[in-house]
């Protein structure tokens, strides 16, 4: 059989047990209403949480950028890759987050690789959340450290690990603070002062959390009252931000060590003007518009309330993002596609993205959404629900 033969029947494979992808195309800006194949849909699984991703102020800004930058910087950070947006931009993130510097990465992904990998090596053990995002997986497997899982949300069990393998003089315990496929958030407190009693570094990865949750928007760990606690801070600005990369802030020490070690960071081309104007606009609305925090939570609470009544089955969730477990593949893409008839736009999400026998909708609230496209969403998801025989 030819190499591209395998492939075919890999594939064909995927197809029957409803794991093939294929994206959809969208033929405009990501907002709140989208256009695929010429109609419009409104869209429930976008992480455009603030509606700043089609912001007229940052593309305004990402346009000025370009007339004075140009399209890109042709270079790494540490050869002639640095512009002047860069420091802005981390100089802001450092006071957003109040910690001493921050360090600006090409995505949320790079930077969990170019951080774990970068800070924790074989000699060391990582405790790490059981359904903390790929990209933290991935980067504890890269940095060849001891990996121990603690069961989802689970101190006990923690704690249990962390007396197991105390010996160990380099430990990092890692989490994301808003889980991305559940909208649950870790018991931040708890892990806070298990790293203080263990001596352990912590790690927090706020993706999901900045520009949502806090009185400024600098995420749960502003919200908990905890974020001079945390040793290492990372959060992408492709999400409640508008616009695309990610960012570690903590120490002046870790920066430093960061931009001397990390590879992630040494060995590819720095961010481009327009996304850095862009994300340095799109901070200054978070903290100067919390109007917009307020409209969002007012949304997740009114659609919240009412799915209860569907019943359908909705793990708990206090983020914008909103699970409805489906659990098998088949039943699933029906569903999203059912919606999707209706004008209404959610992907189903499957493994190995979530745990096997666990698929589901993902939704996810902004504060963009009209009520009207709330209720409609609602009301489309009752109908095909009944129509699939889930309530």
């Amino acid at each position: 059989m030819s190499f591209d033969a395998k492939l075919a029947s890999i594939l064909e494979q995927r197809k029957k047990q409803s794991l093939f992808r294929c994206p959809y195309t969208l033929e405009g800006p990501q907002d709140s209403i989208i256009a695929i194949n010429a109609k419009q849909f409104i869209n429930f699984c976008s992480n455009n949480y603030l509606g700043l991703a089609n912001d007229p102020r940052l593309k305004q800004a990402a346009i000025e950028a370009v007339k004075n930058f140009g399209t890109g910087t042709a270079s790494s950070r540490l050869i002639c890759g640095t512009t002047t947006l860069h420091k802005q931009l981390e100089e802001s993130i450092a006071k957003f987050k109040h910690s001493q510097q921050a360090l600006v990465f090409n995505s949320g992904y790079v930077a969990n690789l170019g951080i774990i990998s970068s800070l924790m090596g074989k000699d060391g053990i990582i405790f790490s959340d059981r359904l903390n995002h790929a990209s933290i997986v991935d980067a504890i497997l890269l940095s060849r450290a001891q990996l121990a899982r603690y069961n989802h949300n689970n101190l006990e069990h923690l704690e249990e690990l962390l007396k197991k393998h105390k010996q160990f003089k380099q430990k990092l315990i890692v989490t994301d603070t808003v889980f991305s496929m559940d909208g649950d958030t870790a018991n931040l407190v708890g892990i806070v002062e298990l790293a203080k009693k263990y001596d352990c570094l912590l790690m927090i990865d706020e993706a999901h959390a900045t520009g949502v949750f806090g009185a400024n928007g600098a995420g749960l760990a502003e919200e908990l009252g905890v974020l001079d606690k945390i040793d290492i801070q990372m959060a992408t600005l492709s999400k409640a931000l508008g616009s695309f990369g990610a960012f570690v802030s903590g120490s002046k020490n870790l920066i430093d060590y960061l931009i001397n070690v990390s590879r992630p960071l040494i060995y590819t081309t720095s961010l481009p003007p327009a996304t850095l104007a862009a994300s340095l606009r799109a901070l200054e609305i978070i903290k100067n518009e919390p109007e917009r925090r307020k409209k969002l939570w007012d949304n997740i609470k009114f659609f919240k309330e009412n799915l209860k009544s569907i019943g359908l089955d909705c793990p708990k969730s206090n983020s914008a993002i909103i699970p409805i477990l489906t659990k098998e593949n088949k039943i699933t893409m029906e569903f999203s596609q059912k919606l999707f008839n209706r004008g209404i736009f959610i992907q189903g999400i499957r493994p190995p993205t979530v745990p096997e026998g666990s698929a589901r909708l993902r939704l996810t609230i902004t504060a963009t959404h009209t009520q009207s496209d709330l209720e409609q969403c609602l009301e489309a998801i009752k109908i095909s629900a009944k129509e699939l025989g889930l309530v």
